[in-house]
């Protein structure tokens, strides 16, 4: 702090026994600045950029430099005598934490868990999702240049950039939650943010069955396939759920493999002991020292691991998915943006075609079909709930064509008076062939399992 600090210290404790006699602070965060508290927080926040030494601050932990904000900011509206009650300045206070330690308005949004993205389109204009459906907030930026300073906190705390000369950023926040930063010249209205928030209870199978994402039949399936080292494509759209669920597969893996992941921003939540996690680099401000998904797949390869979990597939790392889901790395998971299974596998084989090297159709497909073995397909519908609609086997090749076979698939009857989507994820009554492979290892599963409603019981043959 510099002397002008110091002199408040020199006035005696009133400050201090008027903190300390105040009732608890709650959280209210969550609720708007008035008026008249707005252009409070304006004034004693520039006051305190003149008078604090914020570079000391950053030597501090968390706890103990908001209370040094915190006793400024009390002093500060002393001194200028504002008309404030004792809730106001604390609220005020708590907000100009937040501008200097914090997020500064999307705070209250982060602290809300009932928030699960954050979509920034420019300085005036703040989306939420709540449950599956977009709100408008009343957040606001005091301008582009507050954005921009925001923006800049998150990138840089990952040691990434953004300018204009790199003006869009992949980044993740402390708590893990998924940043994607893009700015004018590409953002034409202003910098955009997007913030995915970092599930801080996993949600578990039982979760996902009591909300109808899946049922107890596909959830035993699949924690037999993952059991059983099947490797498995999770494919879907921008926030159908694929990381969800791609984190609750993992949770089949036994505790005594050695997994490592593969990310572009580690987000996966892998509970087990032996978890070596890896994540992409961006080039450096002479654009070198990139470090893609492909060199960190290939170099995995050589830390003898017994699974791979790549976050997603994006390009050529796919052709090296691949060749290690070949030879001897059974197991793997990943996820991909597909709007069906069979999209998601033409996605692969145009990833592959990404590396430059050309491959006979037929020769990569039967590279892609030996490869992937399990296709889950997940989907957002329009009242907001992800779930999965299919879970498909590859068969093999028919010519040039890979042939699948749907195990599940979501059967949809239309919407209710509210909205709802309504349906049920059914068995096709298609037995699959990879139940010899699941007996070999010692997993066995019911046949009922792949009945369809309403027919009569399955026998083994």
């Amino acid at each position: 702090m510099n002397a002008e600090v110091k002199s408040f210290e020199s006035k005696g404790g009133a400050l201090r026994v008027l903190a300390e006699a105040a009732p608890q602070e709650t959280d209210d965060r969550l609720l708007p600045l008035t008026a008249a508290e707005r252009e409070s927080k304006e004034l004693i926040y520039q006051r305190l950029l003149k008078v604090m030494d914020l570079s000391l601050i950053g030597g501090l932990d968390d706890r103990e430099a908001r209370r040094q904000i915190r006793e400024i900011c009390e002093r500060l509206m002393i001194e200028h005598q504002l008309p404030l009650s004792l809730v106001s300045r604390q609220r005020i206070a708590r907000r100009i934490e937040d501008e200097i330690l914090g997020l500064g308005p999307l705070e209250p949004l982060l602290a809300d868990r009932t928030v699960s993205d954050i979509l920034v389109n420019g300085a005036n204009q703040v989306y939420v999702e709540r449950r599956g459906r977009l709100e408008l907030t009343d957040v606001r930026f005091n301008n582009d240049a507050h954005l921009l300073n925001v923006i800049d906190r998150i990138v840089s705390a990952v040691g990434r950039r953004i300018d204009e000369s790199s003006p869009m950023v992949d980044a993740r926040l402390k708590d893990g939650s998924r940043v994607n930063a893009i700015i004018p010249p590409l953002a034409l209205d202003g910098p955009s943010l997007s913030i995915r928030r970092f599930a801080v209870e996993l949600l578990s199978i039982d979760d996902l069955i009591r909300l109808g994402s899946l049922t107890h039949e596909i959830a035993e399936v699949m924690g037999a396939i993952v059991k059983g080292r099947l490797n498995v494509l999770v494919s879907g759209g921008t926030g159908a759920g694929k990381t969800t669920l791609l984190n609750l597969l993992s949770a089949f893996i036994p505790p005594t493999e050695r997994i490592v992941t593969i990310e572009d921003s580690a987000e996966l939540q892998l509970r087990q002991p032996h978890v070596v996690r890896l994540e992409t680099r961006p080039p450096n401000i002479e654009g070198r020292g990139a470090v893609a998904q492909r060199d960190l797949v290939r170099n995995s390869l050589r830390m003898r691991p017994d699974r791979i979990v790549i976050g997603e597939v994006r390009g050529g790392e796919a052709l090296d998915m691949l060749q290690a889901m070949n030879t001897g790395h059974d197991g793997s998971l990943t996820t991909i943006h597909a709007n069906s299974p069979r999209d998601a596998l033409g996605r692969v084989e145009n990833m592959v075609s990404m590396t430059g090297i050309t491959f006979p159709v037929r020769a990569l497909r039967s590279q892609i079909a030996s490869a992937i073995e399990i296709i889950v397909q997940v989907e957002r519908h329009e009242d907001g709930r992800r779930r999965v609609v299919s879970l498909q086997e590859t068969n093999g090749m028919e010519g040039d064509i890979i042939t699948t076979s749907e195990i599940f698939k979501f059967e949809r009857r239309g919407l209710d008076a509210e909205g709802n989507v309504l349906g049920e994820l059914v068995s096709t009554g298609i037995v699959p062939g990879f139940l010899k492979r699941l007996h070999e290892r010692g997993i066995e599963l019911p046949l009922d399992v792949f009945r369809r409603p309403n027919e009569p019981a399955l026998t083994r043959r």
